[in-house]
């Protein structure tokens, strides 16, 4: 998330009430996640095996619950709770907003776009021109969606991300404050929820297909003309490349990258990145051909071992 204007490190560490190490004209221009920070972003860590990581990002500057040495070109809040900091800059920056009317007057909806009844437009959307949005469909502020896109009745996008971090009293949530952005010619099945990034954007790109009932976690991206079965559910951080298909069912873990033209066949499962090209299958998935071949193989067992009697 960009901040409306940038501020300077002497004004955060005001609004914070913490101390800061740097320039005291030094810019903030916005906030994000470690994964995705970029130079002038600030960006927030609170656990050692962490600091090099956060450090040596592309943030500027870091909320840190430590005093360290400040990297060159870079500034320092230290703070007894970065967490807790940076989910008071979210809230502060881009607070919830009440609507006041199912098609919020801060709305942009392009020429020859259709809204169908009961469906619910936010506030600060922008909807393209061409689209289809069909009844029941919800999409949350700040979305961006862009030309020719087709979303089905039931559809969530925008919901907040799904992150908590555990406290002993509880768990405490890091309020999201990012969006969700849908290029042009997508089209978005029934009752499937994109989730908006933390502080970044969630982004689904041109031409890309999704059949029902899909989630898609934060933060994450999928490419062009990828098709998206029913079923499928994409946990946040990850990366799906152009032309990847995964067909209905499959379950992809957070962090991974998904390499240009994979296919992923149905009921299939991942915790690890998978290569492009190539065809997997199974739980985990592994390429298809070696699968087939455990399968047959493990249907021969049985009259193996009856002879071994």
């Amino acid at each position: 998330m960009k901040f409306p204007v940038p501020l300077k490190l002497s004004e955060l560490a005001a609004i914070l009430k913490t101390k800061s190490v740097g320039d005291p004209d030094f810019l903030v221009t916005g906030m994000n996640e470690i994964h995705m920070v970029e130079a002038g972003d600030l960006t927030f860590v609170d656990h050692p095996k962490y600091y090099a990581k956060a450090l040596n990002s592309n943030a500027t500057t870091i909320i840190i619950n430590k005093e360290v040495e400040c990297p060159p070109g870079k500034a320092l809040i230290i703070s007894e709770k970065p967490f807790d900091d940076y989910v008071s800059l979210a809230m502060r920056y881009r607070p919830f907003e009440k609507s006041v009317a199912c098609i919020s007057p801060s709305a942009i909806i392009g020429e020859g776009s259709v809204i169908q009844p009961g469906a619910f437009i936010g506030n600060h959307v922008t909807i393209g021109r061409n689209c289809i949005i069909h009844a029941n469909v919800s999409i949350y502020d700040h979305t961006v969606i862009g030309n020719g896109v087709i979303i089905h009745s039931g559809a969530v996008i925008g919901a907040d991300a799904y992150y908590y971090q555990k406290r002993p009293a509880g768990y405490k949530k890091l309020e999201s404050c990012g969006r969700v952005v849908i290029e042009d010619n997508v089209e978005i099945g029934a009752l499937t929820s994109i989730d908006k990034g933390v502080s970044g954007d969630t982004i689904i790109s041109m031409g890309t297909k999704f059949d029902n009932h899909v989630q898609v976690g934060h933060d994450t991206y999928i490419g062009r003309n990828c098709l998206i079965g029913a079923f499928c559910a994409i946990a946040g951080v990850t990366r799906i490349e152009d032309d990847v298909i995964l067909w209905a069912n499959v379950l992809v873990n957070k962090d991974l990258v998904i390499g240009k033209g994979a296919i992923v066949l149905a009921g299939s499962a991942t915790g690890k990145s998978l290569e492009g090209g190539k065809t997997y299958w199974g739980r985990p998935a592994i390429d298809a051909r070696k699968k087939w071949r455990e399968v047959a193989a493990l249907r021969m067992l049985p009259d193996i071992l009856s002879k071994l009697k």
